[in-house]
């Protein structure tokens, strides 16, 4: 009776659906649709929050909202992550929904005067992210950009975009891609491709990161402005990156140095709120906290 009962228990062990492990999910920029990935603890419902003070505020390379210096230092807070929608037969997420709010929050200028007159943006996505092995995730979005101090119009974009991360050659350098239509709005497509090898400066499971980021990105059509046609341009740097583990969250400690390198049509668009440098250094030191 009692190797029954014991083989009886071992069957219902066996059978019980084994624990779901520390895993990653994709993530997408609230400003350029890229993906990336986070890890995150485990469960299906994973939420991300951050935190981030920058030089200034340019999107795609263009002056956003304040021009690149230490006159009017902006931060962001955002809330955001993902929630395991289907997982594959290993217990890996396969289906993800995906989602972010990141606002924009600076020391208002004369002509914002509707309240509250510091929080500048607003920018809200969300989407679903497919994740068929791992290493390759594509993901389509929909993202709604507004300024609730009443400065901009809000603009709704749809994004397609992709990156790989597979333990390949290939992979190690985490191409990735995103072509965005803007469905309200200024029109035009706007594409973006790049690239951020990067390398762990210790053994240590928990030790600094420095990765490479570079990316190009063109608007076509009238993209950044109407009538502006195809402006382009591009970026490169350096990104540190430092875990910290605090209780039961993973939390990441980031400082990035770029350098935006746009062409004569999209500088001389920044005119006359933004530098028109062809150069345009781009500073962001960050840090965020996964479940």
């Amino acid at each position: 009776m009692t190797r029954a009962w014991g083989a009886c228990l071992l069957a219902i062990v066996a059978s019980l659906p084994a624990p779901v492990a520390a895993q990653t999910i994709p993530f997408a920029d609230t400003e350029d649709a890229t993906l990336s990935t986070i890890d995150v603890g485990e469960g299906d419902v994973l939420p991300v929050v951050s935190f981030d003070v920058r030089n200034g505020d340019y999107a795609r390379g263009a002056y956003d909202d304040d021009d690149a210096g230490l006159g009017r230092v902006p931060v962001h807070v955002s809330i955001g992550g993902a929630v395991v929608l289907r997982r594959r037969a290993g217990g890996d997420g396969a289906l993800f929904l995906i989602g972010q709010s990141s606002n924009g929050f600076h020391a208002p200028r004369a002509d914002e005067r509707a309240t509250p007159r510091a929080w500048y943006e607003s920018n809200n996505l969300v989407g679903l992210a497919w994740r068929p092995v791992e290493g390759i995730d594509a993901a389509a979005t929909y993202a709604i950009k507004t300024s609730p101090n009443g400065v901009a119009a809000a603009t709704h974009e749809a994004s397609l975009t992709f990156l790989y991360g597979a333990d390949d050659a290939v992979g190690r350098l985490k191409p990735r891609v995103a072509a965005t239509v803007r469905p309200k709005g200024q029109g035009g497509v706007y594409t973006i491709a790049g690239i951020a090898p990067s390398i762990d400066l210790t053994d240590r499971e928990d030790g600094p990161t420095l990765s490479l980021p570079m990316t190009a990105g063109i608007g076509w059509n009238g993209f950044y402005a109407r009538g502006s046609g195809d402006r382009a341009y591009g970026s490169g740097g350096l990104s540190l990156a430092q875990p910290v583990r605090l209780g039961r969250a993973k939390a990441t400690v980031l400082a990035e140095f770029l350098a935006l390198v746009r062409d004569d049509r999209l500088r001389r668009l920044d005119a006359p709120a933004g530098t028109t440098a062809t150069f345009v250094p781009y500073a962001t030191l960050s840090f965020a906290l996964a479940w």
